[in-house]
Order: structure tokens, then C-alpha cells, then sequence
């Protein structure tokens, strides 16, 4: 049978074993294996083994305390370790699957005062100074690694993949950034290499011929005093003989200050670093990093970038994308958006980490959609996040849903959120709902305003009007050059030269990027994108940082940033893209202040003071201002229903009326439609 993705879905001989397909599902952290559930870890796994992605790498293990992320962080300290691991091999195995485990030392990024190193240099992502290693603590590390590997084989895993990049432990000893020694294990790059080489040696020694094991080299660092791009095939050539099987690819440490996998990189930002290391090994190798369709993956190997893909979040949005590409189905594979919001910005508060889109992932024995005993009618009010999910979600339960908006397309705001520069991946977003909406057999009646009356055959009202943009009361707001983000985003009033934006949430933050950028998206232009965050090819500089830094264009117009808050402007943007914001607009020259006072708008500008105590009046000169202060729910129906005896389920923004959370919207329909 003939594919679109033949390149994709070309199995993988490794020797001993044959990989069905290209696809990797990387390993993510996702704290369930911290949650000693073994049921649910074998679960979420087994799910992407039916789906049949060729092969599985869960999150980061432990070699031993001092090497976890977090203190508590799993690890294969026992028997009973051993055997709760099997739970989940097995299931992976009995789903047709492959699955290795990563063994993950933080090294200096562990989060605890035990933390060790090369050197005593603390981490600027870590408040502990690490403990630097002599001899035998060296000859510790590399032990406990061995160790984890023999009983990850124990333990039924089919590989191990040794984490070298990312600026862990091993890539630690790599660079001079990080390493300072003098002894073996520092100094020329053949001493800083040793480790690395070292403990691929002597796992392969360890799990014999018939494992895998896959070492995860950094192949640009990002940060000062990185590798070259010679060192980087030096190191490949060195753990190919030391008994690899595969190399994947691993993208810019941590502390980079560079996105590498945030929503506006540019899709397969980095399969040109995989492309140089092709060649120069004769094992497999894997390239990775904002992978999120089976077309950009399939475009990837075609041309030559790499043997594999690894794709990490998007099984996180899809467990079955494999299956759905062989099948014809691309168009209703979930799209990973890149946004962070669910997975990684859960991980690091400690949370389940889960999927905006998919909110079953990592609660799959939690959120089970079943078929219903008692189909109900069930109409659905708002197509936004909210209205879709809970539309779709109850279809596939098998109850027939009606899908109302009074607006000509499905979508709500996410329609919005598509216009900002740097989200196309929301185009996606809403072309799968509208696939969804239709697969799944959601009667979807667009264009008209809804009445109580209209509801009268329907068993459940389920109620995702959304949210109105709150009337700030300010004096002045009536003059014709303020408008509200919605008639800026949807095009239906121009913004002029210089620009005030009132409210910095994560709204005011869009639409200052729209402002500054309208016209141009550098996530859809790549050599543009590496000029403006100073990328270069680690072949040229080292680590692949341009010698002359960021080079942003210039902006598009003038914006100042106001907020009422006291407080720095993005402070509540997500852990792990507010930064990127942040610095997105610093280089566009935005003007930011807080702790405003919206004294009034004026024909030429905004009037506004400084603290409670309203000091320093000034006037901003702007010729348009944009209104971002925040939003009211629309519950009107709802109140409507209400009154008429009927007891409607209010969700999304008509339930809470917080930033625009498309993460809570989705969870609540979704988790609804799986009650009714």
C-alpha cells in the first residue's frame, strides 16, 4: 500500500531488532513515575504504543540521589523499582511497542543542596552551588549510571538513552563553560570527553550486544564557550565506537537564551544542525525539535536531515499520530501548538504535566471516554475551546450535539490568537477542531444569535458564550482612536505609528508583538529568525552563537506597555515562554511600565500618574491606544436559562472570565461531556 509518508513509516533495522517506523516519542517529564502509580504510567505509555510510534523513551530516571532533577525524583534504586517498572514494559510490550528509558544526572541543574559537577559553578537556573567531584566521586556517577542501565534491562526495558545535552551532567564536563578541572577530566577536549565516552563504554559492556542504547549528544549548546561543531562529530565518532546504537539530538542548554521549542520557532528549526553530523557516523541519528506534523517530518528525512524523527509533545496532543498519519488521517491528528502551557509549565510547578489540546494526556486512566447507556440531545452554546472540546468530547461518548455560535466561523478567540505573530500553530488548532466537529458528527449551526426559546428540545444546555473585553471607565475612551483588541486583532481598525497599550497580561503581550511585528512573522522565516535571536552554525562560531549577537529588525511601530499592577510587566506570563515574550519585545524596543494610573485618554495620548499617591502626571503621546484591561463573562443565556427553571453547565470564559485560558476552557469541556 502506498503512503505520503514513506520516508516516516519506513521501519529501522538496528541488527538485533527492527524499529516498525522513523517516529520517536522523546522523553518528556511529566512527574508520573513521581506519583508511584504504575498503573497510570503504564497507561500513558501504552497508549502511544498503540498508537505505533516506532519507539518510546520515558522521562528522566535517576542514577542515584545527588543526579535527580528534584530531590524525590524517580530512579532504580531496588528490586521493588524494578518490578513496578515491569508493569510498564509489559503493557508497552503486550501494545506492540518499544520503549527505552532515559537515565537523566542533572548534574549542577539538580534542584537540591547534594548536587555535584566538574566544577563548584552554580547553574543561574538552580539556587544550589554544586559540589565538585574527585576521582571517586567521578568513578561513583559513572557506576550508578552502569548500574541503572543493567536494571533498566531488568526491568524489561528494550534501550536505555543516556542523557548527554541539554547541559546535564555529561555535557557539563564537555565544555570549558562549565569545566575547570585540570586533572583527566578536564583541560584538552579528548580529557572532557573521557565521561561521556566512558560510561557509553562500559554500559554497553554492562547490557550486552542485544539493547539498545541511544546517547542524546547537544549538537548546538547556545551558550557561551559551547562546542564546535568539529568537536560535536569528534564526540559522535567516539561514542559510536564505544558501543552506541543510535544518537539523538539534543538543542541549546537550559539556561540558553535562545527558544528552541516555544510556539515561535520556526518548525524544524534545527534539522540543519542534525544534517552536518549525517555522514560522519555510520549509526543511525535523530533529529528533533518543533517535529509537529507527519509532513514536516516526512520533509525532514526526505531531505537527508536525519535516519529518525523525535517528536516529544506532540504525543502528548496525540497518542494515536503515527497511526492516524499511515491511516489517511493527518488532518485529525491533535496539533502539538508549542505553547507549554499544560506540559512543561506543569512540570516545573511540579504538576502532572498534561496538553492543552489533549487534557486526557497523563489521565488516561482518569478520563476515559466510554459510549453512554442513555444518549442524550445536548446543545452546545459557543464555539470557542470551551464549546468545541465539550461538543466533540460528548459526540464520541455518543450523544447528539448541536454546536450554536453566532459567528460565521468555529474558533471564538482562538481566531484572535491566530493573528499574532509567532502563533500560526493556532491556524492548526482551529482547522482540527472544525475536522473534529465534523468526524465525530457535531450538528454545527453558525451565524445566528441563540434564545432561550431556541433550547427548548434539548435534554442539557451546556453554556460557552465566552467573555465580553471589560469596560475600564476611563475617561476619554470614546475618542475614535482607542480601540478594543478585538477590532485590532480581527482587522476592523487600523493602529497608527506610536501606540499605547493599556494592560500587560498575556493579551497586552500578543498584541504589543502584533504591533510590533504586523505584516512579517519570523516563525515562518527562518534565516530571519536566527539573525533576530543570534543564531549562527557552530561550525562558524562556537556554540553556535553569532559573534554579534541578536540582530532583531526594526520595529514596525512605537509601543509603550502600561499596566496597573506595581509590578515587572509579563511577571505572570508561563514559566517557561514568558521570558521569550519578554525579551521578544525588549529587542523591539517596547516600553514597559507598571503601577499606572489611566487618568484619561486625551485626543494625542494618555494621561496617567505613578502609584497611590498619583505622582508625576504625564501625558504619553500615541496615536492610537489599544484597550487589553481584561475581560467580564457573557452569562446572559445563561441567566436566561437560569430563570426559566432550567439549570445549564456554564464553562470556559462565561464560568470564569481569567486571562483568555484555552487550557481551562478545553479541561472543563472536555471533563464535562465525560459526566453527562
Amino acid at each position: 500500500m502506498s503512503t505520503p509518508y514513506p520516508h516516516l513509516l519506513a521501519p529501522l533495522d538496528l541488527g538485533f531488532t527492527t524499529l516498525k517506523n522513523r517516529v520517536l516519542m522523546g522523553s518528556m517529564h511529566t512527574n508520573l513515575e513521581e506519583t508511584k502509580d504504575w498503573n497510570r504510567v503504564a497507561e500513558f505509555y501504552a497508549e502511544r504504543a498503540r498508537g505505533d510510534v516506532g519507539l518510546i523513551v520515558t522521562g528522566g530516571i535517576a542514577p542515584n540521589k545527588e543526579g535527580g532533577v528534584f530531590p524525590g525524583a524517580a530512579g532504580l534504586y531496588s528490586d521493588q523499582d524494578i518490578d513496578n517498572h515491569r508493569v510498564v514494559t509489559d503493557r508497552v510490550h503486550e501494545a506492540g511497542g518499544k520503549i527505552a528509558m532515559q537515565i537523566l544526572h542533572a548534574g549542577r541543574y539538580a534542584y537540591g543542596p547534594d548536587c555535584v559537577a566538574p566544577s563548584p559553578i552554580k547553574s543561574p537556573i538552580s539556587p544550589f552551588a554544586p559540589t565538585e567531584l574527585d576521582e571517586a566521586g567521578i568513578e561513583k556517577q559513572i557506576q550508578d549510571i552502569v548500574t541503572t542501565a543493567a536494571r533498566a534491562k531488568s526491568a524489561g526495558y528494550d534501550g536505555v538513552e543516556i542523557m548527554g545535552s541539554e547541559g546535564y551532567f555529561l555535557n557539563q564536563f564537555l565544555v570549558t563553560h562549565t569545566n575547570k578541572r585540570t586533572d583527566r577530566w578536564g583541560g584538552s577536549y579528548e580529557n572532557r570527553m573521557r565521561l561521556a565516552i566512558e560510561v557509553v563504554r562500559r554500559v554497553r559492556v554492562a547490557v550486552g550486544d542485544a539493547f539498545i542504547v541511544i546517547f542524546r549528544l547537544s549538537m548546538i549548546d547556545l551558550i557561551p564557550n559551547g562546542s564546535t561543531h568539529e568537536e560535536v562529530v569528534q564526540l559522535a565518532q567516539e561514542i559510536e565506537k564505544a558501543g552506541a546504537t543510535i544518537i539523538n539530538t539534543g538543542i541549546g542548554w537550559h539556561e540558553a537564551r535562545i527558544p528552541t521549542i516555544a510556539t515561535s520557532v520556526p518548525r524544524a528549526a534545527f534539522s540543519w544542525v542534525t544534517k552536518k553530523l549525517m555522514g560522519k557516523v555510520s549509526i543511525p541519528v535523530i533529529t528533533s525539535n518543533r517535529i509537529n506534523t507527519p509532513d514536516v517530518g516526512e520533509q525532514v528525512l526526505a531531505d537527508g536531515c536525519a535516519d529518525m524523527v523525535s517528536l516529544a509533545r506532540p504525543f502528548l496532543a496525540d497518542p494515536l499520530f503515527v497511526q492516524k498519519a499511515a491511516q489517511g488521517r493527518a488532518a485529525e491528528i491533535a496539533p502539538c501548538i508549542a505553547c507549554n502551557q499544560a506540559c512543561l509549565d506543569h512540570t516545573f510547578a511540579g504538576k502532572i504535566s498534561s496538553c492543552l489540546v489533549n487534557p486526557r494526556s497523563g489521565y488516561e486512566t482518569e478520563m476515559v471516554i466510554t459510549q453512554t447507556q442513555s444518549p442524550k440531545r445536548v446543545a452546545v452554546v459557543g464555539a470557542g475551546p470551551a464549546g468545541m472540546s465539550a461538543a466533540m468530547t460528548a459526540a464520541q461518548a455518543g450523544h447528539s450535539v448541536t454546536l450554536f455560535d453566532r459567528a460565521s466561523t468555529v474558533g471564538g478567540q482562538l481566531n484572535l490568537a491566530k493573528q499574532v505573530p509567532g502563533k500560526e500553530e493556532f491556524i492548526g488548532l482551529v482547522d482540527w477542531f472544525a475536522t473534529m466537529l465534523d468526524v465525530t458528527g457535531v450538528d454545527v449551526k453558525l451565524g445566528k444569535s441563540i434564545t432561550v426559546k431556541d433550547l427548548s428540545d434539548f435534554d442539557e444546555h451546556i453554556i460557552a458564550t465566552g467573555v465580553t473585553p471589560r469596560d475600564p471607565q476611563i475617561e476619554g475612551q470614546d475618542h475614535p482612536h482607542v480601540l478594543s483588541y478585538i477590532d485590532l486583532l480581527n482587522g476592523a481598525k487600523p493602529a497608527g505609528e506610536n501606540v499605547v497599550v493599556l494592560g500587560a497580561g498575556g493579551i497586552g503581550f500578543d498584541v504589543s508583538e502584533f504591533l510590533t511585528h504586523e505584516g512579517h512573522s519570523l516563525t515562518a522565516d527562518l534565516p530571519a529568525w536566527m539573525k533576530e535571536w543570534g543564531v549562527s552554525d557552530p561550525e562558524i562560531t562556537r556554540g553556535g552563537l553569532a559573534k554579534e549577537g541578536p540582530m532583531p529588525a526594526k520595529p514596525v511601530r512605537n509601543v509603550t506597555m502600561l499596566q496597573r499592577k506595581p509590578e515587572s510587566l509579563g511577571r505572570r506570563l508561563g514559566k517557561t515562554t514568558g521570558w521569550i515574550h519578554r525579551a521578544a519585545l525588549k529587542m523591539k524596543n517596547v516600553k514597559m511600565m507598571g503601577g499606572v494610573n489611566y487618568e484619561r485618554i486625551t485626543p494625542t495620548g494618555v494621561m496617567i500618574s505613578m502609584g497611590e499617591a498619583r505622582e508625576t502626571p504625564q501625558e504619553i503621546a500615541a496615536d492610537t491606544i489599544v484597550l487589553c484591561v481584561g475581560q467580564v463573562s457573557e452569562r446572559s443565556l445563561a441567566d436566561a436559562l437560569i430563570a426559566c427553571g432550567k439549570t445549564p453547565h456554564v464553562i470556559g470564559g462565561a464560568d470564569v472570565a481569567g486571562e483568555l485560558d484555552a487550557k481551562r476552557a478545553i479541561d472543563q469541556g472536555t471533563r464535562l461531556a465525560l459526566t453527562l
